[in-house]
């Protein structure tokens, strides 16, 4: 029966019939919907509903069999069938998402943009059924400097560019110079980051007032926790990874120790040991401040992630790259950080930056010990008597930033992957 209608068959012999016929339906399938979500009008209504309602997925499920050919020399159609369209059920998932997404869209638009208010500065401007975007616009600088003075902001956006100016002194460095890169940022370009911080935004130097951490707060404060766990738990994780591979007992067993314990600790247990316990083992006329002994909590934290990672990097090379190494007369330090460390760094830099991504993720856990980064700033605005009700919107505007901050994160990762990619 089925060699009746060989347009059921997809092969090169018919392809030219059967990839129009393939579309037409997923078209048709895709059409139907989107007019049906966005006017209400359903090409198929002489059907009746119970049947109208599956044809679009039967009609799209018919209409990716029939495209599912091994290879029909389009470009998009073969990316397609590759990567969506390999099997009914995976054409099944893809219609699913694809009818869902379009079935959302409205009233997604709806809320976030055509019925929602941003005028105003109080929550009766809020009179719509839409979001109330005058929520965000109101808490905006505390949402990006936390309780810091409103007249001392400048001090933390000029912090910020010095850091990063520091940060791109790679990019205009000479041939001479880039032999020292390596030394400059693990160990210059943290103490002048912290120095530029320290001195910049914390004040109490050059007439600039005195501002305790606890002022410090919203995006900035996510921004600094994350940087400075950043640049140290990367050489953190790099010496434990290499201790726990060492020949000498105690080193290795020292790393061992080290790593499972850190990898055992909930980090929310970790931050209250810091907050709490930590202090009460210090002399008593030795302070330390609470926003230090979280970075250092995080960089212990996060040191040992990073160092599996590493090691994972490590132990996929072969043998013949230590015994090249040795043959060339090179020592054990001479050969990890000219011949094996790089390779290692390059094979693992997808897991690095996964382990990053988390770090950056995990700041929001410093609210706990009453630190308020942007998410600890939302959790007290939403809070406050004047605008109770607004949690959505906030959390919404917190989604959006650390995506954006992930992302950029994660191309970063990829350029650099592909920068250094040596396979072929």
């Amino acid at each position: 029966m089925m060699n009746k209608f060989t347009f059921l068959n997809p092969d090169r012999s018919n392809i030219s019939t059967v990839l129009i016929t393939g579309i037409f339906f997923i078209t048709i399938g895709i059409l139907d919907v989107l007019l049906n979500t966005f006017f209400k009008l359903n090409i198929i209504s002489f059907l009746p509903s119970k049947i109208s309602f599956i044809t679009p997925f039967i009609l799209g499920i018919i209409g990716f069999n029939l495209i599912r050919i091994e290879y029909t020399g389009i470009k998009y159609i073969d990316v397609i069938n590759k990567h969506i369209n390999p099997s009914n059920f995976n054409a099944a998932l893809t219609l699913i998402i694809i009818f869902l997404i379009i079935k959302a869209i409205p009233p997604s638009l709806s809320w976030m943009i055509l019925d929602a208010n941003i005028s105003g500065d109080t929550k009766e401007a809020c009179t719509g059924t839409g979001a109330c975007w005058t929520y965000i616009k109101v808490w905006f600088k505390r949402f990006m400097y936390g309780m810091y003075p409103n007249e001392q902001h400048w001090r933390i956006n000029t912090a910020f560019l010095l850091v990063i100016a520091l940060g791109t002194f790679g990019l205009f460095a000479t041939e001479k110079m880039k032999k020292f890169l390596a030394l400059y940022y693990v160990l210059i370009y943290p103490i002048l980051a912290f120095m530029i911080i320290y001195y910049l935004i914390s004040g109490g130097y050059f007439g600039l007032e005195w501002i305790e951490t606890g002022a410090w707060g919203g995006l900035s404060l996510t921004f600094i926790v994350s940087f400075f766990c950043l640049i140290f738990c990367f050489p953190l994780g790099m010496i434990l990874a290499l201790g726990r591979r060492s020949s000498l007992p105690a080193v290795r067993y020292v790393s061992i120790g080290y790593i499972e314990f850190w990898r055992g600790v909930p980090l929310i247990t970790v931050l209250f040991m810091s907050s709490v316990m930590f202090p009460m083992f210090l002399p008593e006329d030795f302070f330390m401040d609470k926003l230090v002994r979280v970075i250092i909590a995080i960089t212990l934290f996060e040191g040992a992630y990073c160092a599996e990672v590493i090691r994972g990097g490590l132990q996929s090379l072969p043998r013949g790259q230590y015994d090249a190494a040795k043959s060339l007369g090179m020592g054990y330090w001479k050969m990890h950080i000219f011949v094996i460390l790089p390779q290692a760094l390059k094979l693992v830099i997808p897991g690095i930056c996964n382990t990053f991504l988390a770090l950056v993720k995990d700041t929001p856990l410093i609210f706990v010990v009453g630190l308020a980064e942007i998410a600890g700033m939302l959790a007290l605005a939403k809070t406050n008597p004047k605008w109770l009700g607004f949690a959505m919107e906030g959390y919404i505007f917190a989604a959006i930033i650390f995506w954006i901050i992930c992302y950029a994160m994660s191309k970063y990762s990829y350029n650099l992957e592909a920068k250094y990619k040596t396979e072929r």
